[in-house]
């Protein structure tokens, strides 16, 4: 699961740079559904703080019904959540060793 978090961070970081629309729309898409399993890993986890984040950030990036902020605020919001996959994925390493 250690990819994942690591993949989406690049995913989203990409997300500063000018795309075609087409890629923002997939990785709303792959968000929506990796935060989706997050969150049921973290609810199977009972880590119920990281299972409402995961939740509330499947909900935010769901690309049925658009959430528009603009795009320097999905910046924010894709650097944000970048940061904290990265962190995530250290703490996840130094709680294995």
């Amino acid at each position: 699961m250690r990819i994942v978090y690591l993949i989406m961070a690049v995913l989203l970081l990409l997300c500063l740079a000018p795309m075609p629309y087409g890629y923002y729309q997939l990785v709303r898409f792959v968000s929506m559904v990796v935060f989706g399993i997050m969150t049921y890993q973290y609810y199977e986890e009972k880590k119920a703080v990281l299972m409402m984040v995961f939740g509330s950030l499947a909900l935010l990036f769901q690309p049925l019904i658009k959430v528009a902020l603009g795009r320097t605020i999905w910046n924010i919001v894709d650097v944000a959540v970048a940061i904290l996959l990265i962190l995530l994925l250290f703490m996840h390493k130094k709680n294995k060793t």
